[in-house]
């Protein structure tokens, strides 16, 4: 990244949570959106500890300027969350062998879904709430390699043979979604997500909320703490 990367902890011990902002890429969303207040009992408890980097978010997927420029901020991105920290949770979990879950909304779905689906040996799962997972969206069609590959819309249907095993052997998604206000795209997407998964026989778990679970935090509180407290 060649900059500081901003990042908020939570809790002292447990099992290790990788939080994706959303659009705006900040690391202490989840903290002023009330999700960390949310999961306060099993933090308490010891059952898992909270990591929130921030995302280039806007230099890539909701950025400006060519496919290229953008899907190289990305790029970046990826190899320092697999590269530094990924690293810098084991050792501070003590464990060299950690397999976080990785979770987050709208945006932050996406990124949990391409984590979970490309490098399902280093994370054991995910929790997608109010995703949008069509990434070649952010490009007004322009689509090259890299587009393709961090889609899931777009290489899940092509993922066969021993990639694909891999991953059915190794990860799970979980994907929520409300039909209320401004879920809007995010109940189709998460449909089609689910279906290919279902498809692929990738473990997955796929709920669609009531039509007063809304695109906003108060929703993903009640979402993130009903979930989690089941995978940790």
């Amino acid at each position: 990244m060649e900059r500081r990367v901003h990042m908020w902890t939570f809790g002292e011990v447990g099992q290790p949570l990788v939080v994706f902002p959303s659009n705006a890429g900040v690391a202490h969303e989840w903290e002023k959106g009330g999700m960390i207040d949310a999961l306060a009992p099993l933090l308490r408890a010891g059952r898992m500890k909270i990591y929130c980097p921030e995302t280039n978010v806007s230099k890539s997927f909701s950025g400006k300027g060519g496919v290229r420029w953008r899907m190289a901020h990305h790029k970046a991105y990826e190899n320092f969350v697999l590269e530094t920290l990924l690293p810098f949770i084991r050792r501070d979990v003590g464990d060299r062998h950690a397999r976080p879950v990785v979770t987050g909304c709208s945006v932050g779905a996406l990124y949990s879904s391409i984590f979970a689906l490309k490098h399902p040996e280093h994370f054991r799962g995910a929790l997608c709430l109010s995703g949008k997972y069509r990434a070649s969206s952010f490009f007004d069609g322009h689509v090259n390699e890299d587009v393709y590959f961090n889609d899931p819309l777009a290489f899940l249907p092509d993922l066969r043979g021993a990639q694909l095993e891999h991953v059915r052997r190794n990860t799970h998604l979980t994907l929520v979604v409300g039909q209320g206000h401004a879920e809007g795209s995010c109940i189709t997407e998460t449909r089609e997500l689910g279906a290919l998964l279902h498809k692929k026989r990738i473990p997955n778990h796929v709920a669609f909320w009531g039509e007063d679970s809304a695109h906003t935090y108060p929703w993903w509180q009640k979402q993130a703490r009903h979930y989690l407290q089941q995978m940790f």
